[in-house]
């Protein structure tokens, strides 16, 4: 919501004479991010310059890194290692060949703890 509201601002000081590279310091960004945005809103108004979701990783690899951090979690808290993101990431590279990175396989396990996969909690 912060990136709608901020490229909404971007437009609005455009409209009160700023510069590209004027906005792009105002608001911590590249001059084509600014330029981009100043297309986005000229096609599709405001509308146009509401976030949308980037291509990501596929699905399939992560679901099997999915798969196999809920199995290596499964195991009873009392004989298991503590498992930080950096390990559980290596380990289930070791064991399934996929490559998943830190973040997303942080936004991964928090999904799948929301999809009934995770813990119960109380």
């Amino acid at each position: 919501m912060r990136g709608e509201a901020d490229r909404a601002r971007a437009v609005l000081l455009t409209l009160a004479g700023w510069t590209a590279p004027q906005i792009a310091e105002a608001f911590g960004v590249g001059e084509d991010a600014v330029r981009r945005w100043r297309v986005l809103f000229a096609r599709g108004s405001v509308d146009a310059l509401r976030s949308t979701l980037a291509p990501g990783p596929s699905s399939e690899r992560g679901e099997r890194a999915l798969a196999c951090a809920r199995e290596i979690l499964a195991a009873p808290v009392q004989d298991r290692p503590n498992w930080t993101l950096p390990r559980l990431r290596a380990e289930i590279e070791a064991r399934t060949g996929v490559h998943v990175a830190q973040s997303h396989l942080s936004l991964l396990l928090r999904k799948g703890a929301s999809d009934g996969g995770g813990p119960a909690t109380a």
